[in-house]
């Protein structure tokens, strides 16, 4: 419009380094709405003297002809990211790059604004270290179905030895036996990669419905989607499945009639796992790899260096399930020497249905290997599943909780005499006025707003006042000084309402509030103020902050942490040399006595809720009496906000149903074990019962081989579990910085955990033995004994 133009006015442009003309004709006028109502990060108009052409016209007329010669170009796009979704993450920042080689190319020197690509950068980041991560965790579900193929295997190929060598010494090669078992475990592969997929599509689903370790909520199902790495992935591990079952069948294979035989007569022998040593070569790599993660964090933590400036070696998260498959095969090395002692002991008493189980395991314990160590990383991943999601979960929520130090923390509007701030472009002094040194700056009078509305709100069970002044200067005589944090509090209402985990301090936090609350000049320090400047209990320190002088107070205590403080190096000064000078510094001191000896100054306040009270009751209560906040946070809702976190939602979604898989895998394995046991010894059970042995009796025998062979494996899984546990949930703080584990990690245990495992396994056994039994009734001895005689 600021050209006074018609529509359909031509206007004419001269070039006037190439002589040539360009005719523009005006077709419409556009006004831009408010800014604030657009997308476009700046005005459209460009003063009044924009034109507006179609890209392509654009492109063939200027860029490519060159009829104008550009001195500018910005270029601004408007993206709906709500409708970016993962998928689209990777064409996103392709497109990015291609419009970055596109102005590099058309125009040489360009700078090109990309905000959204900083964020996806993190995500991309965040999502490569998370992806390392659920590998890692499924690696246990992962050895154990490698364990269910070669146990399922073994076992069929155990029962068929016997044609294979017959096949093998009438002239059928090993090649020709491998291909008639490979074309049946094909045909079963692409049954499965037809289905598998399908399932795993449902379980994906429940991930997001994973509130906890077993705990499931109605939350909005997640996004899935096929695409082409789930396939491929699918087809990985149906094409590992198949090699991983024709292992037995190869074996099989190069095993002739004569040596079937003269194996079979032979006494048994160890295996190849023993043999070779692996579960001393495993517990000795997972101890060492161990041992360095600890010192590397160690080094991290104390420097606040971040987790991410170190590599994430996957090796380490393998470390728990290489720990738990050896610590379970020594212990079995270990078990037959034991079943040949309670056999020793017992050997003139046992009864005959039990002295044949003792035999007959002590003779045979190799076969029971596999399905022992089934067993053994069952309960071993189940256990280790339940520690790191508790320890994962419960440093989550007392992260947030100590961080906020209280259920509730605001802060309110504090009456004061301080001066307007000066806006921008305002008149300036002369420059001579200007020359003259300013006057100090006059200290703010604050008013104190009124307190006990605080603690008469709705579902408010006490209120605190707590002052947190964080550039306060301290000296001591003859001792070094620095700057520290200065929490002013008042004993009785802080230790009713602030938040503090157990086993953080030497003491319980009540003992240093008693210890302070005798003395009004009393503190307490941190163990950095005690290091850094050489004070302990009973020493003087000056305290004070800049504009007034300092007041004496007396050292009662030295702590290491405290409710809303953080004791770990910031990372902003990481790598400075000086890990201790950089440590953070507490001083925690009496409310009454800053105000009345140094200043008054706004504190916050802190609240502690009724158990069961809604934090929107204290909203609204807050709002009808007519308090001013300035700010507030809600431990509650911060919680809330750290459930959806997809971090934790992974962890809790990957270990329940890792530990669901786990289970249902080892009760179809466990009864397909034993049910092709019981099958190969139909004619020693038709002879037993011949021989006029109860029924009872062989129930008895069954049990009995249940408890010394499954039930030892059970309490192994048990105590290699626990040992894991222990020593490697701490892995996961590589996922978190150092410089905010406060609360540090520990390991937790939930006797619920424990029930539902081992009531999980007692199923799964009880089951098993019932299926077992019923089989065993069917047995008749006719039937057997013609069996024994073909």
């Amino acid at each position: 419009m600021e050209y006074k133009r018609d529509l359909d006015a031509v206007f004419q442009v001269n070039n006037s380094a190439t002589g040539e003309t360009l005719l523009i004709k005006l077709v419409g006028v556009i006004e831009q709405k408010p800014i604030e109502e657009a997308y476009l990060r700046s005005r459209v108009e460009g003063g009044g003297r924009s034109f507006i052409v179609a890209f392509d016209l654009f492109e063939k007329e200027i860029t490519d002809k060159g009829r104008l010669q550009i001195i500018g170009l910005e270029w601004q796009g408007a993206f709906d990211y709500n409708e970016l979704k993962v998928a689209g993450i990777g064409r996103l920042v392709s497109e990015a790059g291609r419009l970055d080689r596109y102005f590099l190319n058309r125009l040489g020197m360009h700078t090109m604004d990309f905000p959204a690509l900083a964020t996806v950068g993190e995500y991309l980041k965040t999502e490569e270290r998370l992806n390392q991560l659920l590998w890692a965790l499924y690696a246990p579900v992962i050895i154990m179905l490698a364990f269910y193929l070669l146990l399922v295997s073994n076992k069929i190929v155990e029962g068929q030895k016997t044609e294979i060598a017959v096949l093998r010494s009438r002239g059928a090669s090993r090649l020709q036996i491998v291909l008639a078992y490979a074309a049946e475990i094909v045909i079963l592969g692409l049954l499965a990669f037809a289905a598998g997929p399908f399932v795993g599509y449902g379980f994906t689903i429940m991930l997001g419905a994973s509130d906890g370790f077993l705990e499931f909520v109605n939350r909005a199902a997640l996004q899935v989607e096929f695409n082409s790495k789930a396939l491929a992935s699918s087809a990985l591990a149906v094409l590992g499945a198949i090699v991983l079952t024709l292992l037995p069948v190869v074996r099989a294979a190069r095993v002739s009639i004569v040596d079937r035989k003269r194996t079979v007569s032979r006494t048994e022998g160890w295996t190849f796992w023993h043999k070779s040593g692996i579960d001393l070569i495993l517990i000795g790599i997972s101890v060492y790899l161990l041992y360095g993660f600890r010192r590397r964090m160690d080094d991290l933590q104390n420097l606040g260096l971040d987790a991410g400036m170190m590599s994430m070696d996957p090796l380490l998260f393998l470390t728990p399930a290489l720990f738990a498959l050896g610590g379970g095969l020594l212990l079995l090395r270990i078990y037959p020497l034991f079943i040949r002692l309670v056999y020793a002991l017992g050997r003139r008493r046992w009864p005959p249905a039990l002295y044949s189980v003792l035999i007959q395991i002590s003779r045979s314990s190799r076969q029971y290997l596999t399905i022992q160590m089934f067993l053994i990383l069952t309960v071993a991943t189940g256990l280790f599943s339940a520690h790191a999601a508790r320890t994962i979960n419960d440093y989550e929520e007392n992260k947030i909780r100590y961080a906020n130090g209280a259920d509730i923390t605001l802060s309110t509007l504090w009456e004061n005499d301080a001066p307007p701030p000066q806006m921008m472009g305002g008149p300036q002094p002369p420059a001579a006025e200007a020359a003259e040194p300013a006057p100090a700056p006059k200290r703010v009078q604050y008013t104190e707003p009124p307190f006990l509305p605080f603690t008469e709100l709705e579902g408010v069970r006490s209120a605190a006042r707590v002052f947190r002044k964080p550039d306060a200067n301290y000296a001591s005589d003859g001792k070094n000084g620095g700057t520290a944090t200065l929490l002013g509090i008042r004993t009785d209402e802080f230790g009713a309402t602030a938040w503090m985990r157990d086993g953080l301090l030497d003491r319980h936090i009540n003992h240093y509030l008693n210890l302070i609350a005798t003395d009004p000049k009393a503190v307490l320090i941190s163990r950095s103020v005690a290091e850094e400047s050489g004070l302990k209990p009973g020493d003087p320190i000056r305290i004070g902050w800049n504009g007034l002088d300092s007041a004496l107070f007396t050292v009662y205590g030295i702590v290491d942490y405290w409710p809303s403080w953080n004791p770990n190096p910031p990372p902003t000064e990481a790598g400075s040399g000086n890990a201790l000078a950089s440590r953070p510094q507490l001083i925690v001191a009496q409310l009454a006595t800053i105000q009345n000896r140094l200043a008054l100054e706004p504190y916050e306040v802190w609240l502690k809720l009724e158990p069961g009270a809604s934090s929107s009751d204290v909203y609204e209560d807050i709002k009808n009496k007519g308090l001013r906040i300035t700010s507030l946070k809600d431990t509650s809702q911060l919680l809330i906000r750290s459930k959806n976190d997809p971090f934790r939602m992974a962890i809790n979604g990957v270990m329940t149903l890792g530990f669901v898989i786990s289970i249902v895998i080892s009760f179809c394995g466990f009864l397909l074990f034993w049910v092709l046991t019981l099958s190969g010894r139909t004619l020693q059970y038709g002879v037993l019962r011949a021989m006029g042995i109860p029924y009872g009796q062989l129930v008895g025998m069954l049990v009995s081989e249940q408890i010394l062979t499954s039930g030892a494996a059970v309490l192994i899984g048990w105590l290699c579990g626990r040992l894991t546990g222990e020593w490697f949930v701490p892995l996961f703080r590589m996922s978190f910085h150092p410089s905010e584990q406060v609360p540090p990690f520990r390991v937790v245990h939930e006797l619920g955990d424990y029930a539902q495992l081992f009531g999980a396994v007692a199923f799964m056994l009880a089951a098993g033995l019932a299926i077992l039994g019923y089989r065993m009734f069917r047995i008749r001895v006719h039937q057997a004994l013609k069996l024994g005689e073909e």
